[in-house]
């Protein structure tokens, strides 16, 4: 019986590992056949993504890739890296509330999409034809009540992306 477990346990990984993984996350289903990360948008939905934090911006060829999204504790603004430059999608914010991480980074970063990337990130989602659906916040500077420096989300009532610097929500069309 244990064999039998043991063999269809790596049978299943091995399935896993050679499909395109699609994600949902807060319910059963992703939306489309063109989603890698699709999260939860019922009515009410106050939870966004959290970007990751630096006190040093990544540099360099593969320090920073197109598409990458950070909050700068040093100036307090989020940004994006696009045609090797950081852009600004703030003005400066407040980051006295960001929990300070003392530990070193340790491990290797999360690829959903594909078994390797070139990539260099902590979440990468790796994909030729597939996107991710942010989390839908109707008025977030309205229904938010502590959002956390760093959290984007799409405002579907405004119809746009809308960071959170630690001060204000910033929305971008």
């Amino acid at each position: 019986m244990k064999k039998n477990k043991l063999i269809y346990g790596v049978l299943f990984c091995l399935a896993v590992s050679l499909t395109n993984a699609q994600i949902a996350v807060g319910k059963a289903n992703v939306n489309g056949v063109s989603t890698i990360l699709d999260f939860a948008n019922e009515a009410g939905n106050t939870k966004g993504i959290v970007v990751p934090a630096v006190d040093n911006l990544p540099s360099g060829p593969t320090g920073s890739d197109n598409g990458m999204f950070l909050f700068d504790r040093s100036d307090r603004k989020f940004k994006v890296f696009e045609n090797n430059i950081w852009k600004d999608l703030s003005d400066p914010g407040n980051a006295s509330s960001l929990a300070v991480n003392p530990t070193a980074e340790t491990g290797q970063k999360v690829i959903i999409g594909s078994a390797s990337t070139s990539a260099n990130g902590v979440v990468v989602l790796e994909s030729a034809d597939k996107a991710m659906i942010l989390p839908f916040i109707s008025n977030p500077h309205q229904i938010v009540k502590s959002p956390y420096p760093g959290m984007m989300c799409y405002d579907p009532v405004s119809k746009a992306l809308a960071v959170f610097d630690g001060n204000v929500w910033s929305y971008w069309k």
